[in-house]
């Protein structure tokens, strides 16, 4: 067997594209898979990304994008660009989640993401438990980046459009690691915040920033106290 075909017969298998399929061929019009990443993570924005894919493409390993190397979900990010009839990304920044928190700023993207999308889809099928309003109908499908054809393209695109954005941060803020970790709670992480504290692009309101921060508070307000 050839290393190309060893390469190909280790990766998941691709997430279904019936039920997509059924939709689109029941008078919906075209159907966009919607996902987001980053909603864990301590620095860097959520980003949300909107897929539709024509119907007769086949593209070979489209799954869940956490089932996937670096290097494999990049290379199927191209062909999903490629391919697509269309897509769109939209990216909440840190200081807006700080501002509307998690939830609120997740819904923004993805409802923005789909909203940017040309020609608008008449159906959107969203990884999770819940929704943006939209006028469009939607539906909610929990674990649907592992499940649902769409929905994993979308995962794929968020994801790697994300990790970019973060391997980009990482000379801008030395000692952090975000081209590693990329912002997410990982014991280097942990230990970087703990020893340089948190920088612009962390998420303040997030527990373990926000306790450095206060940490640092209590501090300063000893070392005041002392001086007096």
């Amino acid at each position: 067997m050839s290393e190309a075909r060893r390469q190909s017969a280790r990766l998941p298998r691709a997430a279904s594209a019936v039920y997509e399929r059924h939709l689109a061929a029941s008078d919906h019009g075209p159907v966009a898979g919607v996902d987001e990443a980053g909603c864990g993570a301590l620095a860097g924005p959520v980003v949300a990304a909107a897929v539709v894919l024509p119907a007769e493409v086949t593209i070979p390993h489209v799954t869940d994008s956490k089932l996937l190397r670096p290097t494999e979900r990049e290379h199927i990010y191209r062909e999903i660009i490629a391919e697509a009839a269309c897509w769109s990304v939209f990216v909440c920044p840190h200081d807006a989640i700080d501002r509307l928190n998690i939830y609120q700023a997740r819904l923004l993207a993805m409802r923005r993401a789909i909203e940017q999308l040309e020609p608008t889809p008449g159906y959107v099928l969203i990884d999770g438990h819940v929704a943006p309003e939209l006028s469009i109908r939607c539906e909610a499908l929990v674990g649907g980046d592992a499940k649902y054809r769409i929905i994993a393209a979308a995962s794929i695109v968020a994801k790697v459009t994300r990790d970019q954005i973060m391997e980009r941060l990482d000379p801008t803020y030395p000692g952090y690691g975000f081209a590693r970790h990329k912002g997410y709670a990982t014991a280097a992480h942990m230990r970087a915040i703990a020893e340089l504290g948190p920088c612009a692009v962390h998420r303040r309101t997030f527990a373990p920033v926000a306790d450095c921060i206060q940490q640092q508070l209590d501090y300063d307000s000893e070392q005041d106290t002392h001086n007096v």
